[in-house]
């Protein structure tokens, strides 16, 4: 079944909300207010919306309020039942330092259509659309997958672009890119908008290789799924989190996860920006008024656009007031 469309522009204003709590704190040096001013006006406006809906995909546990947990009810307890993922604020460290793309995200299923993820690491191999299904694999080398890209894209290997967080536990994935040439781009964060990069009609990269969050893993592979692209993704466990891992209902750790197991049916996805991003541009403040600008996905109304809105601050302003910010 579709997720009806009159959704959208709900959870468009979800994020809309969420980016502009967390812009008052730009440059602040401030992450734990950015984050929680995100937190908040995100809650709200989800509280609003005619649904039962579970957040599957969250910031923390239950005992680590104010944040969306994994497991909070959201929603007026009435009408369809959805699984959400939520990131309210995606680059807290972007935030307080005044740097480009902080943005506030979520997605959204039917119930039991996304995958229940701890909060722990994931590997993950990201490529775009237009290929052939399940072309890569995490358990080959990356000199095999890299070969196997290339000629699926009928490239040189010399051609190819790939995408890279710069961290250690990368050093022997960089070593191989940079023995066969390939083009690497660095970035020092930015999980969910790296992971996009690699889509689009016109895609900056050919391929997103990494170890990151599992939770930022299923919210971006919400995102391909509008795309028609590809993500292969495996947890990465301590003991810790073998035990909440199977209290989430996974009993296989050592799954690899295609992006149909990931994310199943219908999708809404928006991402509205906080600060200029590759995503969407940041809030502008205009005196008693604010501009926000949401990149928005519907699947199954093949529905792909940049929407910018415009409201009063004076809205914003009472409920800011009414709950002693």
């Amino acid at each position: 079944m579709a997720i009806d469309k009159s959704y959208l522009e709900k959870f468009i204003k979800t994020t809309e909300f969420g980016a502009y709590g967390a812009s008052l704190f730009i440059g602040k040096d401030d992450k734990i207010s950015a984050d929680k001013g995100a937190v908040d006006n995100m809650r709200r406006e989800l509280n609003k919306i005619n649904m039962k809906a579970t957040v599957v995909i969250g910031e923390g546990e239950m005992d680590e309020a104010p944040m969306l947990h994994i497991g909070e009810k959201v929603g007026n307890k009435s009408g369809p039942e959805f699984d959400i993922a939520v990131d309210p604020l995606e680059g807290t460290t972007f935030t307080s330092k005044g740097l480009p793309n902080a943005f506030s995200v979520l997605a959204v299923t039917e119930k039991g259509n996304l995958l229940s993820a701890p909060d722990t690491y994931m590997e993950k191999i990201i490529i775009g659309s237009n290929l052939p299904k399940n072309l890569l694999d995490l358990d080959n080398s990356v000199k095999k997958n890299i070969n196997l890209l290339a000629e699926a894209k009928n490239k040189k290997i010399t051609e190819l672009s790939a995408c890279v967080m710069k961290r250690s536990r990368h050093d022997n994935i960089i070593k191989t890119l940079e023995e066969m040439r390939v083009k690497i781009n660095f970035i020092t964060d930015g999980d969910i908008a790296g992971g996009l990069s690699v889509v689009g009609t016109n895609p900056k990269y050919d391929i997103w290789l990494r170890t990151g969050g599992a939770p930022e893993g299923v919210i971006v592979a919400a995102a391909l799924s509008c795309f028609g692209a590809q993500i292969q993704g495996r947890l990465i466990l301590d003991e810790t989190e073998i035990v909440r891992a199977k209290n989430l209902g996974i009993d296989d750790l050592n799954k690899k996860y295609n992006i149909d197991e990931i994310v199943k049916g219908d999708v809404i996805f928006c991402a509205s920006g906080v600060t200029n991003g590759d995503l969407a541009r940041g809030i502008k403040n205009f005196g008693n008024k604010f501009e926000v600008t949401t990149l928005a996905l519907h699947k199954s109304q093949k529905i792909n656009k940049t929407i910018t809105n415009i409201y009063k601050k004076w809205v914003q302003n009472l409920y800011l007031i009414k709950i002693g910010f």
